[in-house]
């Protein structure tokens, strides 16, 4: 699915979509970024990501003066939610070579970030239950520890709650089961802030869900 959907990418945005894989951990993914595109301002989509081949890059306009990102909405496959997660994202590669730290990455980037209205295409998470699972535990973990752009309480209530009842597409059970044990584990490492960094961390997460679950994850 990743070869089509990188396929896709280049179909719609236009001229060369680099891709960026087999990098251990989110923030040396991102940081590497900054150093294989060739201009200041780019597009940025993970791997899962299926745009909406209407989307037109042309229309977009480049981001201002101490804007460091904007982000897309994108529709969720297992519970209907459309907001930022996984959405398409323009990026400035200078804010990445200077992010800083925060449990949800980007979050870390300076200057201001914008958040667009409209929807840009579809996350594809749900590609194996590991997958599904990885989503929801990350999502509502770091929701229910409290959202580092700035979310309403209720905002992030609401998503939680429909993260915990995601119940569409493949593997939402284990969306959903992710969800739940991602708010467990906010609860417990609320007195330990540092244990939040396990959630970048992909063996940690592979190993605790093969521990809940059986080894039920694929490769990707």
């Amino acid at each position: 699915m990743t070869n089509s959907l990188h396929a896709r990418l280049q179909r719609t945005l236009g001229g060369t979509v680099k891709r960026l894989h087999g990098v251990h951990g989110m923030r040396r993914a991102y940081r590497l970024c900054a150093e294989v595109v060739d201009r200041e301002q780019f597009f940025l989509a993970d791997g899962d990501f299926a745009i909406d081949t209407g989307f037109d890059p042309a229309t977009v306009e480049p981001l201002d003066e101490g804007v460091s990102m904007r982000v897309w909405q994108a529709v969720n496959p297992v519970n209907g939610l459309t907001y930022g997660y996984g959405g398409l994202k323009l990026i400035r590669r200078s804010a990445l070579r200077e992010m800083g730290e925060a449990v949800d990455v980007l979050a870390a980037l300076p200057g201001r970030i914008e958040f667009a209205g409209q929807s840009a295409g579809v996350t594809r998470f749900n590609q194996s239950p590991f997958h599904a699972w990885k989503a929801g535990f990350r999502e509502c973990a770091m929701l229910a520890r409290g959202s580092e752009y700035g979310m309403a309480d209720d905002d992030a209530r609401e998503r939680l709650e429909a993260w915990t009842a995601s119940r569409d597409g493949e593997f939402a059970a284990y969306a959903a089961a992710g969800a739940n044990e991602g708010i467990a584990f906010a609860r417990g490492a609320a007195r330990a802030p540092k244990l939040f960094d396990h959630l970048n961390d992909p063996t940690w997460l592979r190993d605790r869900f093969t521990d809940a679950h059986g080894d039920q994850a694929v490769s990707g």
